[in-house]
């Protein structure tokens, strides 16, 4: 069998999906919101293209971003429990979201058991990445969550067969330390880092281009963070 080409499988899933139900198309640009934290829920949706952040609000006011999405990755699951979204989608750059009403989608996987499938899977990988998040932000220093950040952003765009080695990083210092969990300064200070070791470059002086001529050299930068320092032992003296 024939090695299936990167970001195939996505479009044969939106190929699979539109011929069924019939998608909403809606472009947004930086800034537009496709569903609120309260708001009623009907409808799931899918990134066909494009950059999203998941923002959950505190009681008190609080932002946090919970999740990031690409395309082929779906918005909207957190409102099927209690019938209302609890966070809210917003668009980080110009793209297309593909609206599903969640009645219709019901209806179409009752017919095309396929169907189930597919929206099985893409809760289960969520529900894998947010493990895998929790897991950085909790043991990881913090020079290493942002090269496990930037690896992983380079391997979400390589699914998609999307260019790696230099990517446009859609998110301020500021809302990539909320992420993972860290100050402004201490996400400069881990970038300034890994571009000294020459494991990033900023392409640009905006310095939202960034470089990546190895993606598993990121990868080794996280695991010489958390590898044990060794100790010399004791001379003994006979």
């Amino acid at each position: 069998m024939p090695r299936q080409k990167p970001g195939q499988k996505i479009s044969d899933m939106m190929a699979r999906l539109s011929g069924q139900v019939a998608p909403q198309r809606r472009m947004v640009h930086a800034g537009d919101v496709i569903y609120q934290a309260g708001e009623r829920f009907g409808h799931l949706y899918i990134l066909n293209s494009g950059f999203f952040k998941i923002v959950n609000l505190s009681a008190d006011g609080r932002e946090q971003v919970v999740s990031l999405k690409f395309r082929g990755d779906w918005l909207g699951f957190d409102g099927i429990a209690d019938g209302h979204y609890v966070c809210d989608a917003v668009a980080m750059e110009t793209g297309e979201v593909w609206g599903f009403r969640y009645d219709e989608l019901l209806c179409a996987c009752a017919v095309q058991p396929m169907l189930l499938a597919v929206l099985h899977e893409a809760m289960s990988r969520e529900i894998a990445h947010d493990r895998d998040s929790l897991m950085s932000v909790c043991t990881l220093p913090a020079d290493a969550r942002v090269a496990e950040f930037l690896r992983h952003w380079v391997e979400s765009l390589t699914e998609r067969g999307m260019r790696t080695d230099e990517i446009t990083l859609c998110m301020t210092r500021a809302e990539i330390g909320n992420y993972l969990g860290m100050t402004l300064e201490s996400v400069s200070r881990a970038l300034t880092r890994l571009a000294r070791d020459k494991i990033i470059a900023f392409a640009r002086k905006g310095r939202r281009e960034v470089r990546i001529p190895d993606a598993d050299a990121l990868s080794a930068f996280v695991q010489r963070c958390i590898a044990p320092v060794p100790t010399s032992k004791p001379l003994l003296v006979h």
